[in-house]
């Protein structure tokens, strides 16, 4: 269709003519701003690219240069057909969006960067004016920030700081425009044949290498500063959370099933996943290097060997945790199983929402709500890993179960790339309330976790009771330890740190009929002649310490899960590998539920949970970073001092916040706080300035340093002095402002700096700082009589 088909149209004649009447625009013609814009732009793409680990908009680049070219040699011509070509473009855009939109309601991050990408390829065929380019900026800063909130690595870090180091020319240049700055030349040429070179002398002129290398690294260390210090508070409040798209799968999902790609049946040499499994489920064994042994309805302790490192999962969640995956009630002899697997639970979400309801109702009289987000690295099994207490759970299955447990299982394993969202209801650990709980435990509490093997119950029983009265005895106390959680908090710590019962990996099998607790404690079998081995493998102590627990009656039970990870402050993400995995042992509490114990060296008594102070946790990694290289005694010190400064911060922190939801009491008392340390901070940042200048002044020459007080105390006066005059022209300058007496003080001060300046006579200092007191006191006189 031609340009005269298109004005025929009734409604497109009218308004092609409405266009053409039109003043034609200003255009921009700096050609260096208008590369840096388009290379701006292509960094927002690139960092959208790169933050989805996909090629999804990369041809954009180089259709969005065509555009930009296009553009440049068009600026200056109203291009009416282009315009409307433009129009039915974003037009079909916003189709395309609204059909993707419908299918990925769980996650609408990435199909507005796209949208926004399609408007920036037509908007780039149309950029006559500086407002234009104004407008790209814009959505290149957007598409970076959403690749910012999409991306979970530090692969978005340098196109961060290549995006800065492209921005800051481009905004001096912009302010430049907008101020109709041009450089005047001598020689005036054609404005086509000398554009290039202005521009580039242009910016030169305006921020040198020099000066753009300080201002670059004073913004980024600026910006690491304040992220550094920057409080990480719990309280946020997200409703709609990330959650990959829908997964079908066939068949019906057996909740009984739990897919371990590691785990060999029946002698197979194969895991359930297809490959190479080496954690046969009873017998002597391996484990396989990738797979977590622990994770599966039976589990087999009797196996040897260690795991590769490997990251499996990447958690952004609001408080520090044990990521539980499953629960374990019936001790094997060499292991763990499931005595209720059959009894788990299917749940189904609507189909028009990700959201299932697990648990609503808490089992603790406290707690606090905890948001997960979980995004699978390496393949896993069948299980969710979670925080405790789960009561909501976004999926992207139709239907999930929970077992008796409390563990959560999928239909399908945990594939790569996998993202969902769990929140929990995690109960406050309270010691001084879990110390008066009692034993008055339910009868389903009883049945289930005080369950002991006969042959080993008496001798485990007495060898509990007294590692108890070894630490009475020790204590010197006449009140023996009564309470449950007394002896759980003491015999995981006996565990822990007893030097005879140590870590060992040289371990050797376990017979047949052979009981690992009773190895564990007593010395095992497989050993040469005339030596004696206890302890064992990391899991091997939760499982000691959970039999050891039920043999004097406290119900137990052990938990396998994730430890928290590797934090990493610049993605607020917690890394997680499948070495973190471990077992742990849960004892319970009547009326507060089930709360976990570690009794493995080298890993806190007491797990990370959300007692843990996050607010300042950025800070205590990069701490802890730069603590790796100091020595050990310094390192204790300075450990010591920051841990003090930043407890201190937070309480004083966590106080005034708190006041705020103590009605309106609290509201005026924090106000009031917030004036007073206010008012405190300006008096100490005034006390600081007056001691940094008075430090200043000490360093000059005593002549200089008259001069420079006199000047300070006129400027204060509203009389600066301008760098262009010289201190004769501002005296004379100043004269007609000022009484005789003041004009002449002012004067005879600068003659005699003058003097010392240029000719290298010393005056009467003494004689000089008196003037310039005086001259102070005069106008403070004046200030009072005006008042």
């Amino acid at each position: 269709m031609t340009t005269d088909n298109l004005r025929n149209i009734p409604v497109l004649g009218k308004l092609w003519e409405q266009i053409e009447a039109m003043p034609p625009p200003v255009s921009e013609d700096s050609l260096l701003l208008r590369i840096l814009v388009q290379l701006l732009v292509i960094v927002g793409i690139v960092a959208t690219d790169v933050a989805v680990e996909e090629a999804l908009n990369l041809w954009a680049i180089p259709v969005s240069i065509v555009g930009a070219t296009w553009s440049w040699y068009r600026r200056r011509d109203r291009n009416v057909a282009v315009k409307f070509c433009i129009a039915i473009g974003m037009l079909v855009a916003m189709f395309a969006f609204f059909t993707r939109l419908v299918q990925e309601l769980n996650d609408t991050r990435l199909v507005l960067a796209q949208l926004l990408i399609q408007l920036q390829v037509l908007h780039s065929f149309d950029l006559p004016r500086r407002k234009d380019l104004g407008y790209s900026m814009v959505i290149g800063l957007i598409l970076l920030g959403v690749a910012g909130t999409l991306s979970q690595t530090l692969t978005f870090g340098p196109l961060l700081l290549l995006f800065l180091a492209l921005a800051l020319p481009t905004l001096v240049l912009d302010y430049r425009s907008r101020l109709g700055l041009q450089r005047v030349e001598g020689i005036r040429q054609k404005a086509e044949n000398r554009e290039n070179n202005s521009n580039w002398s242009l910016f030169a002129a305006t921020l040198s290498p020099k000066y753009f290398a300080l201002l670059l690294s004073i913004v980024v260390g600026l910006g690491l500063t304040i992220f550094a210090l920057l409080p990480r508070f719990p309280g946020y409040q997200l409703r709609t959370f990330p959650v990959s798209a829908p997964i079908q799968y066939q068949g019906e999902f057996d909740t009984r099933s739990i897919l371990n790609p590691g785990y060999v049946r029946g002698g197979n040499q194969k895991g359930t996943g297809g490959g190479k499994g080496r954690n046969p489920d009873k017998g002597p064994g391996e484990v396989d290097s990738t797979f977590y042994y622990g994770f599966n309805q039976r589990i087999n302790q009797n196996l040897r060997g260690d795991m590769k490192p490997q990251i499996v999962m990447r958690v952004r969640s609001q408080a520090a945790g044990f990521w539980r995956v499953l629960g374990f009630d019936k001790y094997t002899g060499q292991g763990w199983e499931i005595s209720r697997n059959e009894k788990a639970e299917k749940v189904t979400r609507p189909r028009w929402s990700y959201q299932f309801y697990l648990n609503p109702y808490p089992n603790a009289p406290r707690t606090q709500e905890v948001i997960q987000s979980y995004t699978i690295v390496a393949q896993l099994p069948n299980l969710i890993p979670a925080l405790a207490k789960p009561k909501e759970l976004y999926f992207p299955t139709p239907e999930v179960a929970i077992d008796a447990e409390g563990g959560l299982r999928s239909p399908v394993e945990l594939a790569e790339g996998l993202t969902y969202t769990v929140i929990s209801n995690v109960p406050v650990r309270d010691q001084s309330l879990l110390d008066k709980t009692g034993t008055n435990y339910p009868k389903n509490i009883r049945k289930f976790y005080l369950d002991v093997p006969p042959k080993i119950a008496e001798k485990v029983r007495k060898k509990t009771e007294e590692i108890l009265l070894a630490k009475t005895r020790v204590a010197k106390s006449d009140r023996p330890i009564d309470s449950p959680y007394e002896k759980a908090l003491y015999l995981a710590q006996y565990l822990k740190q007893n030097p005879n019962y140590k870590i060992e990996k040289a371990l050797p099998y376990l017979e047949e009929t052979e009981d690992l607790v009773e190895g564990f404690l007593f010395g095992y079998k497989n050993t040469q002649a005339g030596k004696k081995v206890t302890g064992g493998y990391p899991d091997h102590f939760s499982t000691v310490l959970t039999i050891m627990l039920r043999s004097i009656g406290i119900p137990a039970r052990v938990a396998g899960g994730f430890d928290t990870g590797e934090f990493n402050p610049f993605t607020g993400l917690y890394i997680v590998k499948n070495t973190d995995a471990f077992l742990m042992t849960e004892v319970y509490f009547p009326n507060y539920g089930w709360f976990a114990f570690n009794p493995i060296p080298g890993y806190p008594l007491i797990p990370a949970s959300v007692e843990d102070n996050q607010t300042f946790t950025v800070l205590e990694s990069f701490w802890k970073w730069i603590a790796g290289w100091l020595p050990t005694p310094l390192r204790s010190g300075l450990d010591a001092v920051i841990g003090f400064i930043i407890g201190w911060i937070g309480g004083i922190l966590g106080w005034f916040l708190g006041q705020f939801a103590k009605g309106w009491v609290g509201l005026f008392t924090g106000l009031i706080a917030a004036s007073v340390f206010g008012f405190i901070g300006w008096l100490t940042w005034q006390l600081w300035r007056k001691w940094r200048y008075r430090r200043w002044l000490r360093k000059l020459p005593p002549m200089e340093g008259v001069y420079q007080e006199m000047l300070k105390d006129l400027a204060s006066r509203g009389f600066a002095k301008p760098r262009a005059q010289t201190p004769l022209e501002y005296a004379e300058a100043i004269r007609g402002d000022r009484t005789i007496d003041e004009a002449e003080v002012i004067e005879e001060v600068s003659q005699a700096y003058v003097r010392w300046k240029y000719g290298g006579e010393t005056g009467n200092l003494n004689q000089l700082r008196q003037l310039v007191k005086n001259l102070r006191r005069s106008y403070l006189k004046k200030l009072k009589k005006l008042r």
